[in-house]
């Protein structure tokens, strides 16, 4: 794109932004429509400023633009009242848009998952010793016998398998998404590996005639946790898709502008995974029925169709 071109295109966002920094600066009251139509043009001009930094760096609309998104950022991040407005419009309505945006490699951050777990719930099915050299050797020893599930899980410290699972979800998430520097290769290589371990363990199960107490183990914190471990594979996959497929641009500025949407992704599950890690250290272990147990797997996924619901319609109430 020539610079006349690209500075005619943008210059009525630059205007505009410009005008509402004047304001919000002279302002005591902030409303929510005004937060929303300048956060939407902060992105867009953050963004503008990546592309000149890396095709114009020495054109005068790189130093205009890195001026007017500094003083921006000042007055988004600094003069804002309150960070809970903040979080606010982050959980409420853009992370829900970042989700409907990157739907696709969500999905296929799902898909991989449920691939590498359907082979080896197979592969144990067949032969129920495939489970050795599936499993690393600790955790093949410690579910040596399925029927003890029930019996040996109200055992553990809930405090301390909540925050340990926690920790080791947040990780597994983090390397996903990290991943999608390396083209995505190590992203694809996690998202399978968690499947084969989650697929290996339910052929066991199934096995042993036991696969109704083992989901009923699993579901309640499992299904909001793979979600956010689909999130954050699907950032790091978009990333390294990316990177592979620049298209016209280069890969820096595509590495630029994905890192900071895939980061935004990731930041977002990590109140997924703090709900994840409390109900598997205080719901999954209690002395609950097996029944309760899934009615609180399904009001998490109830709970996450009407968070979506409702981000969607506020996402509709944005400005554009």
């Amino acid at each position: 794109m020539q610079l006349k071109q690209f500075i005619q295109q943008h210059r009525k966002d630059w205007q505009e932004l410009e005008q509402l920094t004047s304001d919000l600066q002279k302002r005591n009251q902030i409303t929510s429509t005004t937060i929303d139509k300048f956060d939407h043009l902060y992105q867009k001009a953050a963004q503008n400023l990546s592309y000149c930094q890396t095709y114009y760096p020495n054109e005068e609309v790189t130093g205009y633009l890195n001026g007017m998104v500094s003083k921006a950022h000042n007055v988004l991040y600094q003069k804002q009242q309150s960070s809970w407005k903040q979080l606010h419009y982050f959980f409420s309505t853009k992370f829900v848009g970042l989700l409907l945006d990157q739907w696709k490699p969500i999905v296929i951050a799902m898909l991989l998952f449920f691939f590498g777990g359907l082979a080896s719930f197979l592969s144990v099915l067949d032969n129920p010793l495939h489970i050795n050299g599936i499993l690393p050797n600790d955790m093949a020893q410690s579910i040596a016998d399925p029927s003890e599930l029930e019996e040996n899980v109200g055992s553990v410290n809930a405090s301390l398998m909540s925050a340990e699972i926690m920790t080791n979800n947040i990780r597994v998430a983090i390397l996903a998404f990290a991943g999608g520097i390396t083209f995505g290769l190590l992203t694809i290589y996690l998202l399978i590996y968690n499947g084969v371990i989650i697929g290996a363990l339910a052929a066991l199960f199934w096995n042993s005639g036991n696969s109704y107490i083992f989901w009923a183990y699993i579901v309640p914190h499992g299904i909001i946790e793979l979600l956010a471990i689909f999130i954050a594979g699907g950032a790091g996959l978009l990333m390294g898709y990316k990177l592979f497929v620049p298209g016209n641009l280069s890969r820096l500025y595509q590495l630029k502008i994905q890192t900071i949407r895939s980061v935004q992704l990731l930041l977002g599950t990590i109140p997924i995974f703090i709900l994840a890690g409390i109900i598997e250290g205080f719901i999954t272990p209690a002395d609950l029925s097996l029944e309760i147990k899934y009615v609180v797997a399904l009001l998490t996924l109830i709970g996450f169709i009407l968070y979506m619901v409702v981000g969607h319609f506020f996402l509709q109430k944005r400005p554009t």
